[in-house]
């Protein structure tokens, strides 16, 4: 566990759930103290571990509470585990051998494979063509142009993907990837692969092009690929059209650079882009660095696992200067109304990204480019929940906060802006306070009628619906006043009561339960 993130270990508990209890490990009972002193004295580096007896079902299970650590671990007669997960999500402890510990290392932050020189590595592995590739690719992204008066030396010196050896240029791995002829890669960078795959409605392979070499080059393979399958419609929005993309381009070629600078290259296994028919599923092996998870990925602090080869993308103008490339991949999704990237599949082993295609919102599309032009461009967070309250009707700051990952008091921040820029409106007080798209916002996204069914009916047809209900019945119960307006239980009571106030109605019958309502004459 100390070979992986850390957890408990509950002693007396099976695996499928049933607790027997421990024996006791120090004569008729068990010492903490001495269990704790016994964990630390045989393990290297020392582990330190929180051990409590706890009672359950008339027996004493103990639990060891482990926290990660920033080096690999082992006993001191030299043999060292770590925690993975099984094929069918179960847990099993396997060896931890050196190659599982350099991907640790590497996860850890203590390493960057990107930057280490491959042995057999000359400068003479560097192919001139990718050099100019490399001028290219400056010019066309706009990357740092002082690169492209320099000779290939010097770039490679710039960027630092060579080391200087005695009087030798020597390339790291970064170096290789980036500038290596093709040879380079099947015999010294084997684990850098890259496949492109296209499934038809079965899911049976219809193209399955696999791709080992300089990595500008792949790049440029793979956008020609997904150019060629990405279609467009149009939406006219005064005198313009705007294109609409089955998959935003700056989305997608964020999260395909995302996937080749995280993945963990001293693992033999393949970067996979799989277009199916309704999604794009870009995966790349080596799951999320410690610290970033699914509730925290749009606000944690940028953490390369390759810091090198991430600064010489972000030189080339590659990726975001400020490394928040997840963002991209989140508005390229948001701004033409379709539901943000799904990183759901994730696990320990794998980064998994899923970009959900399908129709577009045309009208959301077009609403937030009227948003862009007019100079007032709608900020992450605020698509984030528009396009939230677009599909789902309504929001509150909680589920605002989790959405944003930024908490209800910021939520809450954004939602009152919204609302103060006329694209939302709020109903009920600050604690239950619960918000919708405006009348004017459903107008302009070419859904007038979804207002009425989002804020529901308003109070003067809700009390009128209750009166036509007394002038064909005579009367009527608070549970008819539910079903005939759809409303709870206390939202019942409370229209009965605001028309018993304002002398449209009066009870009648015997309290409580015999209550019901009659017309006031």
């Amino acid at each position: 566990m100390a070979n992986t993130s850390g957890g408990v270990l509950l002693i007396g508990v099976e695996d499928d759930g049933q607790v027997t209890g421990a024996l006791p490990r120090h004569g008729e009972t068990t010492d903490p103290l001495k269990l704790q002193s016994a964990i630390f004295n045989n393990t290297v580096p020392n582990i330190n571990t929180r051990i409590s007896l706890v009672s359950a079902n008339a027996v004493l299970v103990i639990a060891i509470e482990v926290d990660p650590y920033p080096e690999p671990c082992a006993t001191t007669e030299g043999k060292s585990l770590h925690r993975t997960t099984k094929a069918n999500g179960k847990p099993q402890t396997v060896p931890f051998y050196p190659r599982d510990q350099r991907s640790r290392r590497v996860d850890l932050g203590l390493q960057d494979f990107s930057a280490q020189v491959m042995e057999g590595a000359t400068f003479e592995k560097l192919d001139p063509l990718e050099f100019e590739r490399l001028r290219q690719t400056v010019l066309r992204l706009h990357g740092d142009r002082s690169l492209i008066e320099l000779s290939n030396e010097e770039i490679a010196k710039a960027l630092r993907l060579v080391e200087t050896k005695g009087d030798r240029l020597v390339p790291n791995v970064a170096g290789l990837l980036i500038l290596g002829r093709e040879e380079v890669f099947r015999s010294l960078l084997p684990t850098n692969e890259i496949y492109f795959q296209v499934f038809d409605d079965q899911e049976n392979v219809r193209v399955n092009d696999g791709f080992r070499g300089p990595l500008l080059k792949v790049l440029g393979e793979i956008e020609e690929r997904f150019r060629a399958r990405n279609d467009e419609d149009e939406v006219s929005v005064g005198f313009f059209r705007v294109p609409i993309p089955d998959y935003s381009p700056e989305g997608f070629r964020e999260a395909v650079n995302n996937a080749i600078l995280h993945r963990d290259y001293s693992r033999l296994e393949a970067v996979y882009v799989q277009w199916h028919h309704d999604h794009i599923l870009i995966a790349n092996p080596g799951g999320f660095l410690p610290g970033i998870t699914l509730e925290n990925i749009l606000v944690h602090e940028p953490k390369p696992r390759n810091q090198l080869l991430a600064e010489a993308f972000k030189r080339l103008g590659l990726i975001e200067q400020t490394g928040k490339g997840v963002d991209k991949i989140f508005m390229g999704q948001l701004r033409y109304g379709r539901p943000p990237p799904d990183y759901s599949r994730s696990d320990l082993e794998s980064v998994r990204v899923v970009l959900l295609g399908g129709s577009a919102s045309q009208q959301f599309a077009a609403f937030v480019f009227e948003e862009d032009r007019k100079g007032q461009r709608l900020g992450l967070d605020e698509l984030m929940i528009l396009n939230s309250i677009f599909f789902d009707r309504r929001i509150n700051s909680e589920v605002a906060g989790r959405l944003i990952q930024k908490g209800p008091i910021a939520a809450r921040r954004v939602l009152e802006e919204l609302c103060e820029k006329g694209l939302l409106v709020a109903k009920g007080e600050t604690k239950g306070r619960v918000y919708h798209l405006s009348a004017e916002l459903y107008r302009r996204l070419g859904q007038p009628e979804a207002y009425v069914r989002a804020h529901g009916i308003d109070r003067a047809r809700q009390e009128g619906l209750v009166m036509e209900y007394l002038e064909a019945h005579g009367r009527m119960t608070r549970k008819e006043v539910e079903i005939l307006l759809g409303v709870t239980k206390s939202q019942a009571r409370r229209i009965l009561d605001r028309m018993r106030e304002s002398g449209k109605v009066r009870a009648a019958g015997t309290a409580p339960r015999g209550t019901y309502y009659v017309m006031e004459r």
